[in-house]
C-alpha cells in the first residue's frame, strides 16, 4: 500500500482528494490547522475503505512542518507522494492597496510552506529504499493569468510554478517527478461567491461556472498512480465555460 501526504487536507480539494486517494488504497496522511475537521476527514477515508492519520499543524512554521515528516516516517517508513495542496486567497484589494501583513500570509502558506513540505519530501524520498516519489503542487489559473485585484495570489501561483520546475528537475536523479495542477473554480468555500459575479479584466462583473471539487481529487489519483518513468509536468483542469482562455 503506498503512502501519501495531503496538506490543506481539512476542507475542500484537499479533503475530497484525500478522500479519493483513500478509495485508491492510498494510505493519507492528512495535515492542516484544525484537528477536529482533519479527524472527520481520517473517519471518511476510512469509510471508503483506506487509512489515513491526521497530523494538525502550521506547514509554514519550520519548526511544527518538520515535526510533522518526522512523525510521518516514523509512522509510515517511507513517503510515495505529498500534494502540496493548502492555500489561501486574498482578493479584493489593488496592488497598492494590500497590507503587508496580507502579503506575508500569502507568502507563508502558498509558498514558503509548500517549500518546506518538498524540502522534507524530497529528503525522506531519496533515502528510502525503494528510492523516489511523486510532488504534486496545487497551481492555479492565476499562475499563468491572473485575475483583477489578487496580487498576493497571483505572486504566490507563479512561484508554485518556478518551484514545480525546480523540483523536477532536481528530482529526476533521484526518481523523483513533479506535476503542477492549475485548477478554474473547483467548488469550495473559497470560489463559494463566483456563481453572484466576479470582477473581470474588463471591469465588468460575471457570474463564473465552478465544477464538482471531486474531479480534482480523481485527477490527482490519475497521476499519483502513474509510474515514476512517467512525468506529467502541468496539468489544467477547469469549468469548460469559465472566462480563462481571453481573460486579459
Amino acid at each position: 500500500m503506498p503512502y501519501c501526504l495531503v496538506t490543506g487536507g481539512g476542507s475542500g480539494i484537499g479533503r475530497l482528494s484525500a478522500i479519493a486517494l483513500a478509495r485508491a488504497k492510498w494510505t493519507v496522511a492528512i495535515v492542516g490547522r484544525r484537528e477536529g475537521q482533519l479527524e472527520q476527514v481520517a473517519e471518511e477515508c476510512r469509510t471508503v475503505g483506506g487509512d489515513a492519520y491526521p497530523c494538525a499543524g502550521d506547514i509554514s512554521d519550520p519548526i511544527r512542518c518538520a515535526e510533522i515528516f518526522s512523525a510521518i516516517f516514523e509512522r509510515f517508513g517511507r513517503l510515495d507522494m505529498l500534494f502540496n495542496n493548502a492555500g489561501v486567497a486574498t482578493l479584493g484589494a489593488a496592488l497598492e492597496d494590500v497590507t503587508l501583513s496580507d502579503w506575508n500570509a500569502s507568502l507563508a502558506v502558498n509558498l514558503t510552506g509548500a517549500f518546506l513540505c518538498t524540502q522534507h519530501a524530497i529528503r525522506i524520498m531519496k533515502r528510502q529504499n525503494p528510492k523516489g516519489g511523486r510532488i504534486i503542487n496545487n497551481g492555479s489559473l492565476s499562475a499563468h493569468v491572473p485575475r483583477p485585484l489578487a496580487a498576493p495570489y497571483t505572486v504566490t501561483k507563479h512561484g508554485i510554478s518556478g518551484l514545480t520546475r525546480a523540483i523536477a528537475l532536481e528530482g529526476r536523479l533521484h526518481d523523483i517527478a513533479c506535476t503542477q495542477i492549475d485548477i478554474g473554480n473547483a467548488a469550495t468555500d473559497m470560489t463559494a461567491g463566483f456563481d453572484a459575479g466576479m470582477l473581470q479584466a474588463d471591469g465588468s462583473i460575471a457570474t463564473e461556472p465552478r465544477i464538482d471539487a471531486r474531479h480534482i481529487g480523481d485527477l490527482v489519483v490519475h497521476i499519483a498512480g502513474l509510474p515514476l518513468a512517467v512525468s506529467v509536468p502541468n496539468a489544467t483542469i477547469m469549468a469548460t465555460k469559465m472566462p480563462y482562455i481571453g481573460r486579459g
